[in-house]
């Protein structure tokens, strides 16, 4: 049963504008960030005012688009959702969308008052040329999911001027576990970005792939406060999916569930400066999947409104049509009208769950 009390959306939109009006206060002795800042905070409540009138008018628009700006990436994780579902690889990519397929998407975005546009890959920061249309765009944040490995000082200083885009480090706990499933050094390799991040002021975030192995240690005190003191603003808690054989034990079950949803609710009160996010814990207990334009939808590297990342299917591509008809397809609208999204399940992604269901709307069109 969904806790209608906690409504994931409002939560998210909520807890950035926080974080924005505190880096304000925070930043009084900054001009030239205080001034992105304070404009940042004008442009969300001038988007959530358009969501709004969409929304009378009988037409809702997320707050929320996540874009796969490459399929490529530098890394090989061990079990790798995108890898095993074909969605990133090593093979040079083609028919992706261009810069400035890109700028058209973000441009039609804001026009439809989404707020926040979440970068992904593979690694996005191997496409700098779409980041750098982002930058030109103040007043949608854009959190860039990262591995870290890339980001040189050329990028530091993309970070420092263009303060619309937050790196999120994805990292899985301490030494011992980030480097047992990303690779030797690349933990200290995060340690290293983080303090050069909070030496010059600029906020980023950390995502956090959360399984059976590290669940006690990535939502701990300890841990946590690491995070904080290193300048930390926002943790993605992410249920580890088990598209690869035989990693099926590393999933959470109702057990572990049961321990994230506890450990975020104390989290959230010990650190009220800072935003948690648990997925898909917070859509189950918030009235269910946010995907399809529920909360948010995915456009992939080539282009494919999608549902989501981890529901990787789509009818209608956004390069021969606009991102407000794509959240109209046929896909998008049989699964929030046939109550997919909403529909009691196990507790983790319902539309990874029943990729049957959803490959029959497909095929049913």
């Amino acid at each position: 049963m969904a806790d209608n009390s906690f409504v994931l959306e409002e939560y998210l939109v909520s807890g950035v504008e926080n974080i924005v009006q505190g880096a304000v206060r925070a930043t009084l002795k900054d001009p030239r960030e205080s001034i992105f800042m304070a404009r940042f905070a004008l442009a969300s409540k001038a988007a959530s005012k358009r969501r709004a009138e969409l929304e009378s008018n009988g037409e809702h628009m997320p707050a929320f688009l996540i874009a796969s700006i490459t399929s490529n990436c530098n890394l090989h994780c061990a079990g790798c959702f995108a890898r095993e579902v074909n969605s990133c690889s090593d093979e040079k990519a083609t028919s992706q969308l261009s810069a400035d397929d890109w700028k058209k998407v973000f441009t039609e975005a804001k026009e439809l008052g989404i707020s926040f546009i979440v970068l992904v890959g593979g690694e996005p920061l191997i496409r700098k040329d779409v980041l750098q249309i982002a930058a030109n765009i103040p007043d949608i944040l854009f959190p860039v999911f990262t591995n870290g490995t890339l980001m040189n000082d050329s990028y530091m200083q993309l970070f420092d001027k263009a303060r619309n885009l937050v790196p999120v480090f994805s990292i899985e706990g301490e030494r011992m576990e980030t480097d047992r499933r990303r690779g030797t050094g690349i933990y200290q390799c995060l340690i290293s970005k983080m303090d050069a991040l909070k030496k010059d002021h600029i906020p980023f975030g950390a995502s956090i792939t959360v399984t059976t192995s590290n669940l006690d240690e990535v939502t701990s005190d300890d841990f946590i406060s690491v995070l904080q003191e290193r300048g930390c603003k926002v943790v993605f808690f992410v249920e580890y999916i088990p598209a690869a054989n035989g990693s099926q034990d590393l999933a959470p079950q109702d057990a572990e569930r049961l321990v994230l949803d506890a450990n975020v609710k104390k989290l959230r009160e010990a650190y009220p400066e800072m935003l948690f996010i648990s997925f898909p814990g917070d859509e189950k207990r918030s009235g269910g999947c946010l995907a399809a334009g529920r909360g948010f939808f995915h456009i992939n590297s080539h282009g494919g409104a999608e549902p989501c990342p981890l529901s990787p299917y789509s009818d209608i591509n956004v390069k021969e049509t606009s991102i407000r008809e794509a959240l109209h397809s046929k896909l998008f609208s049989a699964l929030r009208d046939g109550g997919v999204l909403t529909e009691d399940h196990i507790g983790g992604c319902v539309l990874f769950e029943r990729k049957d269901q959803v490959e029959q709307l497909l095929n049913d069109e």
